[in-house]
């Protein structure tokens, strides 16, 4: 393979690739209103040269090059979280700016970028006569990843049957080869009392009361030693002796549990609360699933006490995508993690190494940070690869422009040179691995 023909090819695209991600800022498009962006993203596939480029019925954006047997996959999702405070901007976020080394507006990090850059990988294969009867890339511009990863890839998966042999996530990873990340899942915990008038509270069975005492609970779960007597901590989980995949586990780093809302009913302010309920952001190692998240929660000592007043479930998906389509979907993102030498993880190393070497590179502004970085590594937040290899056990690994802690932040930004190095990655993954 010729590496440096690749890498130049890249190179001439730059001025094409902000153009392209620059258009893309410019037009809103958070989780379930991502039409501009498919429309665009399809406009330029289109232009390219794409061999076939469509919106599927839930509002997807397929892009495919090249005729081969084996399907490989680059998905980079299409939809943004809003603005938030707009004075903490110090730019229009729609309009976005850029300069010399960087580019900024909503979305850039994550994650318009890697399907900015997948497109143009797909191109450069094209371009170099790489596509051959071996594979066919399939870029997937992907919805509603921000409200529920992975339903994207859940729909096409098993309404739209289409399987690749292995999937490159496109989210931000920093300059490096990410090959996993800790799955999650959404929990509610309901509490019933009963009201009173305020005035004499001990008629009454004060819901809130209950929930104080369940929540100390949950952040002794969170914050206690593994070998605790009363509550084992989630860190129990990083030991031989708690689960055999302990060492996946330390490579992903513990489980977490948080509070991140609280609801309650009360007749009145003058009332004793007659229910309570909260939100609870888990975060899950190699080694639990949904039954044993739920199941600690039920177990905890005052989630016990209170008996048959206490609920724990799990939030169920059921938003209409853009185009109307409602695919309803259990709100559990299984984690995953692709074996350091599984033949994918060595494929994208080797086209790595190929291109740029051993070590991460950036701009000048994320150099020195990089560097200082192992070559392949993990999420810490999460992506569609909760479905499509969490739930379907696809191989999925990551590789994409921009930073995670670009991710959600105000003055969001990603970098030129990002777009050129992931643009020739992709170019050079596929051939790496059928080889």
């Amino acid at each position: 393979m010729d590496f440096d023909a690749i890498k130049a090819k890249a190179e001439g695209y730059r001025a094409d690739m902000t153009k392209f991600l620059r258009d893309l800022i410019r037009i809103p498009g958070e989780s379930a209103d991502e039409e501009g962006h498919s429309r665009r993203i399809k406009e330029e596939m289109e232009k390219l040269g794409f061999d076939k480029a469509e919106i599927d019925p839930m509002g997807n954006v397929l892009g495919y090059m090249g005729t081969g047997k084996t399907l490989i996959a680059f998905d980079g999702h299409i939809d943004t979280v809003g603005i938030g405070e707009i004075t903490n901007w110090k730019f229009d976020p729609y309009e976005g700016y850029e300069d010399d080394e960087s580019i900024g507006g909503r979305g850039t990090s994550d994650q318009l970028g890697g399907i900015v850059s997948a497109v143009y990988g797909a191109k450069i294969m094209k371009d170099l006569g790489m596509l051959s009867d071996k594979y066919t890339v399939l870029v997937a511009g992907t919805v509603q990843e921000e409200d529920c990863d992975g339903l994207c890839w859940e729909y096409m998966i098993k309404e739209s049957k289409i399987r690749p042999e292995f999937v490159v996530s496109t989210e931000p990873t920093d300059g490096g080869i990410y090959r996993g990340q800790r799955g999650r899942m959404e929990i509610r915990v309901d509490v019933k009392g009963v009201s009173c008038h305020g005035s004499a509270p001990e008629r009454g069975d004060n819901a809130i009361y209950k929930m104080a005492d369940i929540l100390q609970d949950i952040r002794a779960l969170n914050e206690n030693a593994a070998d605790d007597k009363d509550i084992k901590g989630l860190a129990k989980m990083l030991d031989e002796k708690n689960n055999p995949q302990w060492k996946e586990a330390q490579f992903l780093g513990r489980g977490t549990v948080t509070t991140s809302e609280i609801f309650f009913t009360s007749p009145s302010r003058c009332a004793v609360a007659d229910s309570c309920a909260v939100s609870l952001d888990r975060r899950m190692t190699a080694g639990e699933t949904w039954e044993s998240c739920l199941d600690e929660i039920r177990n905890l000592p005052n989630v016990k006490k209170y008996g048959n007043d206490v609920k724990v479930s799990m939030y169920e998906y059921s938003r209409p995508s853009f185009t109307g389509l409602v695919y309803p979907i259990e709100c559990y993102f299984p984690t995953w993690v692709i074996p350091q030498d599984h033949k994918v993880t060595i494929a994208l190393e080797e086209a790595y190494k190929g291109l740029y070497g051993d070590t991460r590179i950036g701009s000048q502004e994320t150099e020195a940070m990089r560097k200082a970085r192992p070559l392949t590594d993990k999420w810490t937040f999460s992506t569609n690869g909760v479905s499509i290899m969490g739930r379907n056990g696809i191989p999925c690994i990551g590789f994409g422009p921009g930073a995670e802690a670009q991710a959600h932040a105000p003055n969001e930004k990603t970098w030129k040179d990002d777009l050129v190095v992931c643009a020739a990655m992709y170019a050079a993954i596929p051939s790496t691995y059928t080889k």
